[in-house]
């Protein structure tokens, strides 16, 4: 009896210390850092190198552009106050802020201007974003504090160009930017300096005491590398983060609970991008546009939307999302039909062999598939993609890899058939980097290998009109093409669905997002405000 009751009470005392811990408010070791997951690690942070999206997202708090967009999507200024643009379009004088100093303390001129343009035109930088100032006839520092832009022809896309990072030049000048250490150890004019970058672990940046807009709220921004969903959400759960992009599942029912009610804030809007299935046009496979044609007719995109999505997101026609102004929304979808898919193949040559396969001069119709590790979405998407090809007869195989290997060593050297990835659209709808035939290079965005003229001449066409119906009435006609074209299968375009920690305060969702305005965002320094 004795030992029955010490064994009650040593249980009773578990119970308690149990229910005990599970009232106590848990605790934040350092309440004004914000830790981020990310699903793949940065590659290079200099700005005209940051291609791939963990890059960007951290360049662009140690970098400033000349101008960036505001909460309302419009073009305002950051390293620029001001500017001039002349009648007739082709010239833009920029009056740069005074007094802003590089995080080394250094001044910044329009010596740093004339030499990141000098550095993004220059054909051995390995940068997507030299098209962009293609247009440019001449750049001039007026005198310090003042850049004259000087253009061939109208270029509508000018000012959004220029939110480019700006670059050091009493740094770079004179070196390799492709391999230079300074990738690593940055130093910009942003908000946020860096701290500490432990490859595939994490990368830790330092608020700027002296960044001319004023010292961000947040003492310390750190970017936890975490490639699997299903981890990241424990740590969210355990506080080990405090940000994360949620899978639909988790948006819809894991976080459907008061736990997460109370302790963060979920927000949702459209996300202003795309996912798609892009084929490899150099292969032969790929090559008859009756094929990509008939995959896309195979595809079930509804199934997607509804079993991977949950509902958060709509069918993808073409290069815009329904958001954007160049949108048209007379382009049709392709709708599931087996049976169209079918038609069309066979005029394409393919018939059905003895293997259950569709075969053409002996070779059956047998690809894979590449897609990014850690990326549940996008691999029970191509789950269902995979049986959907197979009731026609076509076998694809799928092969997930590393991001930054599927990116350097697969995507960009063409070394894939076809790839499941997503777009991040800017807000301009130039799409010259995405589907101009001359942006087909090791590191530019046109992998796929899309070549149509009249494309081409639109593309031109769209970029250099400031007329906003003329440049609508082109990229209607771009939308179209690419359609009828299918350079990939435009997929879904999904909600973005992030979800943050309560204590953050001053976050507001516009058009643009949520981060916008990130440096006002504060910690309530009493924790009875946090959960509020």
């Amino acid at each position: 009896m004795k030992i029955k009751g010490i064994l009650t009470f040593i249980l009773l005392i578990i119970v308690a210390l149990s229910l005990s811990s599970c009232s106590r408010k848990p605790k934040i070791k350092h309440p004004n850092t914000i830790t981020v997951g990310f699903l793949a690690d940065a590659k290079r942070l200099i700005p005209m190198l940051a291609s791939d999206s963990a890059s960007a997202e951290i360049s662009g708090l140690i970098f400033n552009g000349l101008t960036k967009y505001d909460k309302d999507l419009r073009i305002v200024g950051d390293l620029a106050k001001s500017w001039d643009i002349s009648k007739d379009g082709r010239q833009i004088i920029f009056h740069l802020r005074k007094g802003v100093k590089w995080q080394d303390g250094v001044e910044f001129t329009a010596d740093d201007v004339l030499f990141t343009y000098k550095t993004v035109i220059d054909p051995k930088v390995a940068t997507p974003y030299s098209s962009n100032y293609g247009p440019v006839d001449k750049v001039e520092a007026i005198d310090k504090y003042t850049v004259k832009v000087t253009y061939k022809e109208p270029f509508a896309p000018a000012l959004e160009s220029w939110g480019m990072g700006i670059i050091p030049k009493h740094l770079l000048d004179g070196k390799d930017i492709n391999t230079d250490e300074f990738n690593r150890r940055p130093i910009g004019t942003g908000p946020y300096k860096l701290k500490e970058w432990i490859t595939g672990q994490r990368i830790v940046l330092d608020a700027y005491d002296d960044y001319f807009e004023g010292r961000p709220n947040i003492d310390s921004y750190i970017a936890r590398i975490i490639p699997d969903e299903a981890t990241m959400f424990l740590e969210l759960k355990t506080f080990g983060i405090d940000y994360m992009g949620l899978t639909p599942n988790q948006y819809r029912i894991q976080t459907d609970n008061s736990f997460f009610k109370k302790y963060f804030q979920k927000f949702r809007y459209p996300a202003f991008g795309y996912t798609y299935l892009g084929y490899n046009l150099l292969d032969p496979m790929f090559a008859d546009k009756r094929v990509r044609q008939a995959i896309s007719y195979a595809i079930d995109k509804k199934a997607i939307i509804q079993g991977v999505l949950l509902g958060l997101g709509t069918p993808c026609t073409g290069p815009f999302p329904p958001e954007s102004w160049a949108y048209n929304k007379n382009v049709k979808d392709y709708e599931y039909s087996p049976d169209k898919a079918k038609a069309l193949l066979r005029e394409a040559g393919w018939h059905m062999g003895k293997s259950g396969l569709l075969e053409k001069d002996g070779r059956p119709f047998s690809f894979t598939v590449i897609t990014n590790q850690g990326n549940e979405e996008r691999l029970r998407a191509v789950q269902i993609i995979q049986q959907n090809l197979r009731d026609i007869g076509i076998e694809m195989r799928i092969r997930q890899l590393e991001w930054q290997t599927m990116l350097h060593d697969f995507i960009d050297k063409k070394r894939f058939e076809a790839v499941i990835l997503g777009w991040a659209l800017s807000r301009d709808p130039d799409l010259y980097d995405l589907f101009h035939s001359s942006k087909t290079k090791e590191g530019e965005f046109n992998f796929v290998s899309y070549k149509n003229p009249v494309v081409d001449r639109l593309l031109l066409e769209g970029r250099s009109t400031f007329d906003m119906e003329k440049r609508k009435a082109i990229y209607h006609k771009i939308h179209a093409i690419l359609a009828e074209d299918q350079p990939y299968t435009f997929l879904y375009v999904p909600d973005a669905i992030p979800i943050l920690h309560k204590r953050f305060k001053g976050v507001e969702k516009a058009p643009i997002g949520i981060w916008y305005d990130f440096i006002h965002w504060y910690v309530p320094k009493n924790e009875i405000d946090w959960y509020k």
